[in-house]
């Protein structure tokens, strides 16, 4: 039997990998997995070897502080892999984790294929980096057609597979009148799915409902959680005594509380495209400590932290960074938009037509499972 071992570093990896897997499974029922994952992975009945909150850090400074605790996590890992000795090695994103156990996974044993899905981002920083990637790395899967050129011009293999997360989905709108008060508006609310992320926009992010609750009552704030941060919001919000807060984690409950919302307020990353795909308006809310930012700034080549804003050169989805990243100036931001429809409108529209420009015309979970397979056969 075929083996595929899989290696996330966080748990947006940890779905985007699950989605493949899926489609695999349906391809080819007869493989043998074992990964780094989380709950996604674990719903496919694949077996994680530890619980992916413990490499889930954040910034520069935070790593640094658990380098010894990543390193035994790599060293671990990369024992694991060798043991199971699989057909290929599939990296999912995180590439301080996932290309480091690649990397060294390649050089004690050639014969395993390394597949990584989500491309470093070179284009926003590090683009030298790709030399390196083309000495342990067999094939690339690219989320962004525009990422190609950086792998062509070294010469690794690449696909794009478009990305996963803006697959066609039942985008029908449901009655949710069983979870949420009929008569209030819901307001989608994103945290992230790191806990140092929530340990930071979590007060900020309360202090903002507080505000909004100060001068409407019929809103409805709903913090998306992941099934291992789910516990950490909820302690953190019961101690606030707030009646018109939600926690949810179910993927097909957050899709349809996203579809029937009128706004989002998200932490930067993965999460934005998602709810763009779903044409809902959104801000998005980033803040690290100083020293990460510091660091960041100086390498990182591109004016935006959102990628619909990077396409498009323009803030099309505002951008509360840092000392912007407070409850005062993100009620200014809501209510503008909730006082503007036309603003709504316009936003979703360019979102919408930057999306149809960087969907790829077939499902990427699709494309990619085939892709894994094609090595499986070699």
């Amino acid at each position: 039997m075929k083996r595929i071992f899989i290696v996330t570093g966080e748990p947006s990896g940890d779905k985007l990998a699950s989605k493949v897997i899926l489609k695999l499974k349906e391809i080819n029922p007869n493989i043998k997995y074992l990964c780094v994952g989380g709950a996604n992975l674990e719903k496919q009945e694949v077996k994680s070897i530890f619980n992916l909150k413990e490499i889930t850090y954040i910034g520069f400074t935070s790593i640094l502080l658990n380098i010894f605790k990543i390193k035994k996590k790599i060293n671990f890992t990369i024992e694991e892999i060798i043991k199971f000795n699989p057909d290929i090695l599939f990296t999912v994103d995180s590439p301080e984790f996932t290309l480091r156990v690649a990397e060294k996974v390649k050089k004690i044993n050639p014969l395993i294929k390394t597949i990584h899905y989500v491309a470093p981002q070179v284009w926003i920083w590090r683009e030298n980096r790709v030399k390196k990637f083309k000495k342990f790395l067999d094939h690339v899967l690219l989320l962004f057609d525009f990422e190609k050129k950086y792998f062509d011009k070294e010469n690794i293999k690449n696909t794009f597979v478009g990305h996963p997360l803006l697959e066609k989905e039942n985008n029908q709108k449901v009655a949710l009148s069983n979870l949420f008060a009929v008569n209030k508006k819901i307001i989608s609310i994103f945290p992230g799915s790191r806990e140092s992320e929530i340990k930071v926009l979590m007060p900020i992010l309360t202090d903002f409902v507080k505000l909004m609750n100060k001068k409407f009552n019929n809103f409805s704030f709903v913090f998306h959680a992941t099934s291992e941060n789910k516990n950490h919001i909820n302690n953190y919000l019961k101690k606030l005594h707030i009646d018109n807060i939600q926690v949810i984690s179910d993927e097909n409950i957050k899709n349809k509380t996203l579809l029937n919302s009128i706004f989002a307020v998200a932490k930067s990353g993965t999460i934005s495209l998602e709810i763009c795909n779903f044409k809902i308006p959104s801000i998005i809310v980033y803040k690290i400590n100083f020293i990460n930012y510091f660091i960041m700034k100086l390498l990182v080549k591109v004016k935006y932290a959102n990628i619909i804003n990077i396409i498009n050169k323009k803030e099309i989805i505002p951008e509360l960074l840092q000392g912007e990243c407070n409850p005062n100036e993100i009620y200014k931001s809501v209510m503008y938009f909730l006082n503007n429809p036309k603003a709504m409108h316009d936003q979703v529209k360019i979102c919408s037509e930057t999306l149809n420009g960087i969907k790829s015309e077939s499902s990427s979970s699709l494309e990619a499972s085939k892709i894994l397979n094609n090595y499986l056969s070699l």
